[in-house]
């Protein structure tokens, strides 16, 4: 799950995504997003995220701080005990604002985010060159043309640190708060990708509401050392599923209604037209 600019393998992906009323910020989703990296290209590269919100800034990037295993310890509350066959199925569904563009150093990335993608190729010249890598400008015309409402981030790494990252955890005012979306759109060449594709999957889908009823999803035990900042954002109980094998390319969605009404069970696949 995600676009690279570059030559890559992402396995064990990690998604999540929450509702929540925030103390400061008010009505807001929470994504996070974690995976094992392995890049096979020569020189740098960068992840690629479309974020359905356009008043983003680096604060709305957290930092996990030694938290490192804030996702692992959500996908550890939905993870069946035993094991057997899992149901891979999904049926298919067919104000003021930050910066234009910014880029800032967060966790081993430099992050380009931009509201409009067709400002990030000159933006790249700001990101160190160890870790700027080169890039397709029609997959940012892509971008413009299919996500023209998105925030885009782009987080450049190089070799040496494709595999230390932390978690990604970002928290934004969405365009509409009662659908919980959470970007999978997916191409590992560096090209544009196919948006009617089918790619493979190995993700955890995991997600949260400060709105759960009594006896909805399972309890986090999240780490007692959280900073109580951090822990500000994330849930008391989550529901997941586990998702892989070949499914059309697009993202994961599911509204706030049927999350309460049926948990995981109304998580479904979206394209990005």
């Amino acid at each position: 799950m995600c676009v690279s600019l570059a030559p890559a393998e992402f396995t064990g992906t990690t998604l999540y995504c929450g509702r929540l009323h925030h103390p400061e910020h008010g009505l807001i989703h929470v994504l996070g997003y974690q995976n094992t990296a392995a890049n096979l290209a020569d020189g740098p590269n960068a992840m690629l995220l479309h974020l359905p919100a356009r008043q983003m800034s680096r604060r709305n990037f957290l930092s996990v701080g030694r938290s490192s295993e804030v996702l692992e310890r959500m996908v550890d509350a939905v993870r069946p005990v035993s094991v057997g066959m899992v149901d891979d199925s999904i049926a298919w569904m067919g104000a003021a604002r930050g910066p234009a563009v910014e880029v800032f150093e967060h966790d081993v990335y430099t992050v380009v985010l931009a509201r409009d993608p067709r400002a990030v190729p000159e933006a790249l010249a700001e990101v160190p060159e160890h870790r700027r890598p080169t890039l397709a400008p029609e997959l940012f015309a892509f971008y413009a043309e299919r996500c023209p409402a998105h925030a885009i981030a782009v987080c450049c790494f190089d070799n040496a640190e494709a595999t230390q990252a932390k978690p990604l955890l970002m928290w934004y005012p969405p365009h509409d708060p009662d659908v919980l979306t959470l970007p999978a759109l997916d191409c590992h060449t560096g090209a544009v990708p196919d948006p009617d594709a089918l790619v493979d999957t190995d993700h955890w889908v995991v997600l949260g509401t400060d709105e759960a009823p009594d006896g909805w999803g399972s309890p986090v035990d999240h780490d007692p050392a959280m900073r109580h900042a951090l822990r500000s954002y994330l849930p008391d109980v989550v529901v997941g599923r586990h998702f892989g094998g070949p499914l059309r390319n697009g993202d994961f969605t599911i509204s706030h209604e049927e999350l309460l009404r049926v948990g995981e069970a109304g998580v479904s696949r979206v394209g990005v037209f």
